[in-house]
């Protein structure tokens, strides 16, 4: 738009167009073969993250030499290199997100429909279970010895605050997930949607690096879910609310901060609602 069109009070036009709001019910979707690819997708990229990730763990905590081993910081980069693999791989055919709680938050800002929602959050949860499993079938003995990589409040923290380090870390995650997806960014820096994968890793990255000592992290119900299933312990499923509820709480708040306050999607709602000359 030219300096002239701007003075004499032409309106702007966008240099990006966002998407349509996904419908809240579309069972078209069924008669696709891409909404079954999608949850496959979904299914294989979830298995494969938490076989890495958990087998990350299970090994460093079997290492005899203190001072051997990945450490924390080696099992923080296992899940963000993983995420940002994964999602680089998966992004051009579910949205890669291999995460309930993203696929909440999606969900919210009306960027998928609640059956692929429901779908995706299923398949998620079946690859999480068949990840782990395949860890402790191929590492019995020290998985079984050494916490299946399950998550729980670790010794010195309450559960209030296991809670809040899962909410504000899953709204880390989902916030850098609506920013390296917003379209208005993508139409303007060309480089932003082959980059997205990269901010999104090093979200799951960061995160670990904080919660880690607090709740072995979650911020993802699918990984804190299978592993649950497959080490079957009553302290985990005891602590198992906090990695569904604060996961999704986060995801919601961040859903809200991007569209609402960010987008300014209430503030665009008001002003269509007052043009309009049949309000």
């Amino acid at each position: 738009m030219s300096k002239e069109a701007s003075e004499i009070g032409e309106t702007p036009r966008k240099d990006y167009v966002d998407p349509p709001p996904a419908p809240i019910f579309d069972t078209a979707e069924l008669k696709l073969w891409s909404f079954y690819r999608a949850l496959i997708a979904e299914f294989v990229a979830t298995l494969l993250f938490l076989y890495i990730t958990v087998a990350t763990v299970i090994g460093y905590k079997n290492q005899t030499d203190p001072c051997g081993g990945v450490g924390v910081l080696g099992i923080a980069w296992a899940f963000g290199g993983m995420i940002f693999i994964l999602v680089y791989c998966t992004a051009g055919i579910s949205g890669g997100h291999i995460n309930p709680a993203v696929t909440f938050g999606l969900f919210l800002a009306r960027k998928v429909s609640l059956l692929r929602a429901v779908g995706y959050m299923v398949a998620q949860c079946l690859g999480a279970i068949c990840g782990v499993g395949l860890v402790k079938g191929f590492m019995r003995n020290p998985y079984n010895s050494l916490g299946g990589g399950a998550n729980s409040v670790a010794p010195g923290y309450n559960k209030g605050t296991a809670l809040g380090a899962e909410i504000i870390g899953t709204f880390v995650l989902v916030y850098t997930v609506f920013s390296a997806t917003d379209p208005k960014r993508s139409a303007r820096d060309s480089h932003v949607p082959v980059l997205a994968p990269l901010p999104i890793g090093f979200a799951v990255f960061m995160v670990h690096l904080a919660t880690i000592p607090i709740t072995g992290t979650g911020i993802n119900p699918a990984r804190s879910f299978g592993a649950a299933v497959i080490y079957n312990n009553g302290k985990v499923w005891d602590d198992h609310w906090i990695f569904w509820v604060g996961p999704f709480v986060g995801a919601m708040a961040a859903a809200a901060y991007h569209q609402y306050i960010l987008r300014a999607a209430a503030i665009k709602a008001l002003g269509s609602f007052r043009s309009n000359p049949s309000n």
